[in-house]
């Protein structure tokens, strides 16, 4: 089994810029893929970005080109860079251990979530 646990969330003004982390523990994180996820209010979870255990990445199209999405391996962690924030941006982010489908470039998410940490980007 996995835990994983999230943090970096806040307030934040439109245009602003956070760092979010994802700490797991529990099983080997070298060999496990991570994806980002948020959740608005009425909205369902939505993948945001994701990583391979070897460092492939993909990305929803809304965040291309402002959120960057890494791995450190040794530390157990995978963080979200996300800069040019935008209101609909605002969510609870979760992160999940799932697979990474490398033939199509997508993930498929698994049974390990974190409890989420609350992004809010005002304007």
């Amino acid at each position: 089994q996995v835990q994983l646990v999230e943090s970096g969330g806040g307030l934040v003004q439109a245009g602003g810029s956070l760092r979010l982390s994802c700490a797991a523990s529990g099983s080997t994180f070298s060999m496990t893929a991570i994806g980002w996820y948020r959740q608005a209010p009425g909205k369902q979870r939505e993948l945001v970005a994701a990583i391979s255990r070897l460092g492939s990445i993909t990305y929803v199209d809304s965040v291309k080109g402002r959120f960057t999405i890494s791995r450190d391996n040794t530390k157990n962690t995978v963080y979200l860079q996300m800069s040019s924030l935008k209101p609909e941006d605002t969510a609870v982010y979760y992160c999940n251990v799932g697979r990474y489908l490398a033939y199509s470039g997508s993930y498929r998410s698994g049974d390990y979530w974190g409890q989420g940490t609350q992004v809010t980007v005002s304007s």
